[in-house]
This record gives C-alpha cells, structure tokens and sequence, in this order.
C-alpha cells in the first residue's frame, strides 16, 4: 500500500475518497491515532463516542457491527458497555492490526472481531445486526446517501443506526476560531506529536471538513438518513459545534407491523 510523502493539495481535501485517503493521508499513520481526534476535538472525542455508545446501548444489543472501526476505540467501549459481540470493518490494514492488538489487550478475542471491508460493499447479510454504529466515515465515500444506505440495509427493523464525525461551528465567532486552529494550529501540534505523517494528516482535515459540509448541509445528511428506512433521527451538535452525533431507527418492513 502506497503512502504519500506530502500533504494532499488544500484543493484536493474534497475529493479524496475511499482508497485514496487511505493511500495518500492515514497509512503509515503512528498507532496512536485516537491522540489526533483528541487534539482536533479539544480533548472532547471521549464524550462524543460515549453520546454514540449511549444511543447504541439503547436498543441492549445482542450484535453490533462499527464501520470505519480504525483501532476499535469505539467498539472496544461499545463491546464494554453492552456486553454484544462487536464486528469492525476498516479499509486500513494498519489501523486494523493496531485494533486487533487494542481487543488482544482487553482480553476480548471471543467477544470482537475485526477485518477489512469498504462501507459501500459491508460483507454481511441484511438484518445481521442489532446496532450500526461508524465514525468519520462519510466525508470520505464517493456517494454519503448510498452508503448510508448500506449501512441501514445491515440493520435489523427496530435497530438503531448511530455516528459520530466533526462539524463546522454554525456561530461566526467560534467558527472563526475553529477555522485558525484547524488551519495553523493542528498541523503543527500534529507534526510536534506525530511527526510528518500528523502533520500531513492535520492539514488535510479541517479543508476535508469544510468541503463537505458545503457540498453536504445537515439536510442532506438527514435526508439520506431517512431515505435509508430510519426514523427519529435526532442530530446532536457537540461541543459548539465541532463534533457531531446523529441516530435513528430503522422503520419496520410495510406490513410487517399488522402480519401476524
């Protein structure tokens, strides 16, 4: 697997998808990813993943399946929290060993399970799944409403879609400010943690962010959302608006509800 030894053209940050963004900004990432989300969040990531494992423990799931799993923060939370047997997919083979390693380390072996697969191709059947959950993963696909869609065809009636990405700040002032510390701060605090390879990554991010929210407003996130079979959708800004949580419940099959 190729990796690039500069940062991704500012004018690029929209349009690397999928293998692309594995390829030229996270492989060869360190394994202590998680600390970049830590430091574009403010330290805030650790209470935005508890808000999704909240909505996933909701429906007390009996399987749970984390797309865009990286290394298995979230589903190792999740496996803790609800006790369910937790499969992770991930197009990153390095993040995913680091993510074996991290369930090696929990002693959850019989309980997770980890492995490579795209969001637009999930390798299981449809309703396998209890609870879908996935992280900083649409800003990355070639089409959010379709993978989307795949993710609601994994769930079961009744089951609970839930995700978590970064935002835009909607107030001026603070968007201002986000937009200084993504720009100039993080790539320098990325570099100084992380070395070249943070520092590519913490210039890709905040461009990657802007772009897509303009291209793809909440409205459309919601609207995918509920054109995927999901209903009482609730959209959650975080910590002023940088991060985001979103859930919804996958509708009943037409007749299902009378047959009987």
């Amino acid at each position: 697997m190729s990796t690039s030894t500069g940062a991704p053209p500012g004018g690029r940050a929209g349009q690397l998808r999928g293998d692309d963004v594995v390829a030229e900004v996270f492989d060869g990432l360190p394994a202590r990813y998680d600390r970049l989300a830590y430091l574009l969040s403010f330290g805030q990531d650790r209470r935005w993943r508890r808000a999704v494992v909240d909505r996933v423990a909701a429906v007390q799931p009996r399987r749970v399946l984390d797309v865009a799993t990286g290394p298995a923060g979230i589903a190792l939370a999740a496996a803790e929290r609800t006790g369910a047997q937790v499969a992770g997919i991930d197009l990153n083979e390095g993040m995913l060993r680091t993510g074996a390693a991290n369930i090696r380390r929990a002693g959850r072996q019989r309980q997770m399970a980890v492995a490579v697969g795209h969001a637009d191709r999930i390798p299981f059947a449809d309703a396998s799944f209890d609870a879908v959950m996935f992280s900083y993963l649409l800003r990355y696909v070639d089409n959010p409403a379709a993978t989307v869609a795949e993710l609601a065809r994994c769930l079961r009636p009744g089951g609970v879609l839930a995700s978590l990405d970064f935002h835009v700040p909607p107030n001026a002032g603070w968007r201002a400010c986000w937009q200084l510390y993504t720009r100039a701060a993080l790539p320098v605090l990325g570099g100084l943690t992380g070395g070249p390879a943070w520092a590519r990554v913490g210039r890709f991010l905040g461009p990657s962010i802007s772009v897509h929210y303009r291209l793809h407003p909440l409205t459309d996130h919601e609207a995918a959302w509920r054109a995927a079979g999901l209903e009482n959708i609730e959209i959650q800004q975080m910590s002023l608006g940088g991060g985001l949580v979103m859930s919804g419940t996958k509708r009943a099959a037409a007749g299902a509800e009378g047959a009987g």
